[in-house]
């Protein structure tokens, strides 16, 4: 052990510089949550209510005017940002403390704001969406319109409370789970009896044990092909998923024919019945940039800041910091909630900056994506956008993180700009997007008597210049649910040749 001089070089984040990362990472939604945090937390930071530079609106009153009532010389409010609009408040400091028993300190609103507030509060209420009744609370419903014994009832209702909308509405439980250890075969019986009873009740299938039974439950004698799709169901459920139809036809005797007619009528069964009452909730989606195109067809990015409110700093603490009338454990308090308060200002300004130079440079890149369609977007790495707006890769990746672009195609994350891609014969650069959507072309095109193999699909890819691995489409066909080429064969056109 020993001790040594020694000088290196590190690097270390600012916490103004840690504070701007993450604004910059913030979707839109999740920025004005964190500003409402800040400001319960930091007194210094103020929301302007109105816009200064909307045009004001005439306000009406029917009261007369006090006599008694000081007169004050009307004075122009200037907004000047760059000193937080600190010249004004000064006024209004100043004009409060001469005619405090006159002086409003609240914006007043005309008749027609106070109007659009109480509609939009009242369209807010009205597109609350009432709750549709849950799986139990449907089956326990049904169950109670029902003459059962009470013993029956009571089983029926705890299996119906193990049953879950988001497994489908199955029953994996056991019935020897909700009776005593010391049950009789009395007992038993009655749980089947139960379990029978919440199998009748709506939708059909539900509660059922697997997916044959559930399929089961759902015939009626009175469906077309009704024995057909019961032997299909009861014995070649595996062959059906492989399309192993010739192996059905050789164990049934049924034709071809038949066998896809029957399996034409069990695809209108449910398999999952429990899954139409699983609560879906899904956010809606708030797009950060929106993408305006001026009368010569440029592309322009606006980012979305209505939502934010316009902060500054309160002028009565920078008084009180700079009045001296404050103690020295107050200025210190006042000086970093103020230097907190600033840094906020600041990273949300930059962030709307960046946002802007990205979002734009990605637009420009994609401008045959906007204007023709998902096939003719390009290959894009998030380098490419760096170099071009002079940033670090890892600022492009916060800057495009779970947000979302409004276009006149839609709204998409920004994400989806960036794909890879491969090269032609020609040195055309080719996104795989392109590539899945001539995959999906040529699938849809392909004779269904001998669809083609991932190998042929490589071969005719290739008439068309672009060179992929046999691995390439198989992934990209799993991915897209595309089956095999065995499981896409329609035996009935085949049996007909």
């Amino acid at each position: 052990m020993g001790l040594e001089a020694k000088q290196v070089q590190t690097y270390q984040l600012a916490p103004k510089m840690i504070q701007s990362m993450e604004i910059l990472q913030l979707p839109v939604m999740a920025l004005q949550e964190r500003v409402e945090q800040e400001m319960n937390e930091n007194p210094v930071l103020e929301m302007a209510e109105e816009d200064p530079a909307a045009p004001e609106e005439p306000v009406e009153s029917d009261e007369p005017v006090h006599p008694d009532a000081p007169t004050v010389d009307e004075k122009e409010i200037v907004v000047d940002e760059a000193h937080d609009n600190a010249d004004d408040f000064e006024r209004l400091f100043d004009l409060s403390r001469e005619v405090p028993d006159f002086f409003d300190e609240g914006p007043s609103k005309s008749v027609n704001r106070l109007e659009e507030e109480a509609q939009r509060k009242h369209d807010a209420l009205a597109n609350i969406a009432v709750r549709s009744p849950s799986l139990n609370e449907h089956l326990l419903q049904q169950l109670g319109e029902l003459e059962v014994d009470e013993e029956i009832a009571e089983l029926a209702r705890r299996i119906i409370s193990m049953l879950d909308a988001e497994d489908g509405g199955y029953f994996k439980g056991s019935l020897l789970d909700l009776l005593p250890p010391s049950a009789t075969a009395e007992d038993q019986e009655k749980a089947e009896e139960a379990l029978r009873l919440v199998q009748s009740l709506d939708p059909p299938g539900i509660a059922a044990r697997d997916l044959r039974e559930c399929l089961l439950l759902q015939l009626s004698p009175e469906m077309p092909y009704y024995e057909e799709v019961k032997t299909l169901i009861e014995n070649h459920l595996e062959d059906l998923r492989d399309n192993r139809l010739p192996q059905i036809q050789k164990k049934t005797g049924f034709s071809i024919q038949r066998i896809q007619e029957a399996w034409n009528q069990l695809k209108k069964l449910n398999p999952k019945p429990g899954a139409i009452f699983a609560e879906s909730h899904v956010a809606p989606v708030t797009p950060d940039v929106i993408l305006e195109q001026d009368e010569d067809g440029t592309y322009r990015v606006v980012v979305e800041d209505q939502r934010l409110p316009r902060l500054y700093i309160s002028p009565y603490y920078w008084k009180r910091l700079q009045d001296g009338t404050a103690t020295r454990e107050e200025k210190e308090y006042l000086r970093k909630k103020i230097t907190s308060a600033q840094w906020l200002i600041d990273a949300i300004e930059q962030r709307k900056n960046t946002l802007t130079r990205v979002a734009q440079a990605i637009v420009d890149h994609q401008r045959e994506f906007l204007e023709k369609g998902p096939e003719f977007i390009k290959p894009l790495k998030m380098q490419q956008i760096a170099d071009q707006v002079g940033v670090h890769v890892t600022t492009i990746s916060r800057a495009v993180d779970d947000k979302w672009i409004q276009t006149p195609r839609g709204i998409f994350p920004l994400r989806r700009f960036f794909v890879g891609g491969t090269r032609t014969e020609q040195g055309e650069d080719v996104a795989w997007d392109r590539i899945r959507i001539k995959l999906q072309e040529l699938i849809d095109k392909e004779d269904k008597r001998r669809p083609y193999s991932d190998d042929e699909l490589v071969k005719e890819l290739g008439k068309q210049g672009i060179k992929v691995a046999r691995r390439t489409i198989t992934k990209y066909r799993q991915k897209m649910g595309i089956p095999s080429s065995r499981q896409r064969r329609d035996w009935s056109k085949v049996e007909t040749d």
